[in-house]
This record gives structure tokens, sequence and C-alpha cells, in this order.
């Protein structure tokens, strides 16, 4: 090897050495801190897109979930306020049964009349008040139903179907002015009031299989996303084991470099003593 004070090839390649070893240290060392192997697209531009395509579809995952947990919670508003109209119906068939009976007197079919007007008056405020985040599924302001989110790119729907249970409507026929004034007139309600009752109680079987599978897709979004999460995961996240290991390896790397280019820059001394007398 030639010697001289102008090249000193042991020392560039000892650099050269110790500048790769501090190179995959840093590298290390920000995998560490950031617990990803491909924290951006200079680490691995091709896993690097891949990642951020799975984290585009989890977001839009995020916001479908979130559309069908609205539509669960309307639905379900909806079902409790339907029920409690169901039940009323069968309160008002009741005294309308009773108040069919000519035997009774005035007075009694009065106090009758007025129990079924009270019932009326609270299935409308039932109707009026089961709204959820401004959505109404059990009166006619929605129809004929709210579509909400299926996929994350919003091109697919799920409909939740308006099941119109205001009084006077198609389902519930029982008209609002409706009266047990008379035995004729609580005669005549009895079979409305049934069919009405068996009318809401088919709406509300209609209102729950609608409620069921929106809640169903929902727990399927969740899986999915939990999966692309995971994909995620197995392409970007550093395994935090080895890079420990690594990190340990690197350090005595380095200081086996960093003594090395010491030796390497103390050869040009030689030439001192080739000159000395």
């Amino acid at each position: 090897m030639t010697l001289s004070v102008q090249t000193n090839k042991s020392a560039l390649v000892a650099l050269q050495q110790l500048t790769s070893t501090n190179q995959q240290l840093d590298q290390t060392q920000s995998r560490i801190s950031t617990g990803l192997k491909v924290a951006g697209a200079k680490d691995n531009a091709a896993v690097y897109a891949v990642a951020q395509g799975l984290r585009a579809d989890i977001g839009g995952y995020s916001a479908v979930s979130t559309s069908l947990d609205r539509a669960s919670s309307i639905g379900n508003v909806g079902l409790s306020a339907g029920e409690s109209v169901s039940d009323l119906l069968i309160q008002m068939r009741e005294k309308a049964t009773a108040a069919s009976d000519s035997s009774i007197d005035t007075f009694t079919r009065k106090a009758y009349d007025s129990d079924f007007k009270a019932l009326i008056s609270q299935v409308q405020t039932i109707l009026a008040n089961a709204e959820f985040d401004g959505a109404n599924i059990i009166d006619s302001s929605n129809s004929p139903g709210i579509g909400f989110l299926a996929d994350a790119d919003g091109s697919r729907t799920l409909t939740l179907k308006t099941q119109n249970l205001s009084l006077g409507g198609s389902i519930l026929t029982l008209a609002a002015t409706a009266s047990l004034g008379t035995q004729t007139l609580a005669s005549g309600l009895v079979d409305t009031l049934k069919t009405s009752l068996e009318n809401v109680n088919q709406a509300l079987a209609n209102l729950g299989s609608d409620v069921k599978k929106l809640e169903a897709h929902n727990l399927f979004v969740t899986k999915l996303t939990d999966t692309l999460e995971v994909g995620v995961g197995d392409l970007v996240d550093a395994d935090l084991a080895k890079e420990s290991a690594r990190l340990q390896s690197l350090q005595i790397k380095q200081q086996l470099g960093v003594q090395a280019l010491s030796i390497a820059n103390s050869r040009p001394q030689i030439i001192l003593s080739l000159f000395q007398g």
C-alpha cells in the first residue's frame, strides 16, 4: 500500500463505513421513536402509497360507521315510540269496547270519551317527539325513508324506511277527531282500532327489520375497519424487539467505526519515522 500524506485510503474507507453505520443508526432510532418502519414516502414509496390508500378507506368507513350509528339511534327512537303507540291503542280499544255497551249511562260514556281523547292526544305527543338528531321515522317528515352510507366511497346507501303512524293515515287509520260520544260511534271504532293496531304492529316489525339490517352492516363495517387497521400495521409498523437488538448492535458498530477511523487517521504518522535520522 502506498504511503501518502495526500490520500489516506484507509481513513476514507473507515469514514464511509462509519457514515453508513450512522445512517442505519438514525433510521433505527426513528423507527423506535415513531413505532413505524415506513413513516414516509422516502422510507418505502410503494408500501407508503398502499398504506395511505388503506388509511383513506379506514377514514371512509369511520364516516360510514357514524352514519349507521345515527341510523340505529333514529330507528330505535322510532321503535320505542311506536311500541308506546301500540300500547295506547290497546287501551283505546278497551275504552271503545266498553263505550259500545248500550247499557251504560251518559255520565259513564262521557268519562270513557274523555279518557279516549286523552289517549289520542298522548299518541300525537309521542309521534311529534319521536325524533333523533332532527329525523323522525314514524311521521311523514322523512317519507319514504332516510338513506345512510353503506361503503367508504359513499356510492351505496342503506335505507331506513318511514313507517308513518300519523293519525288518519294508511297505518293508523284512527282519526284525530275520533269520539266515543255515542254507542254507535264507539262500536264503529272497535274495528277501526283493531285494524290500526294490526297495522302498527306490522309497521314496527318492518322498522325493526330495517334497524337490525343497519346494525348488522355496522358490525361488518367495524370488523372490516379493524382488519384494515391490522393490514396497515403489518405494512408500516416496526418490530420494536428487532429494532432494539439492532440499535445495540449499531451502537457497538459505531464505536468500533470511530476507533477504526482513529487508527486509519494515525497511519500517516509512520511517514515521519521514515525521515528521522
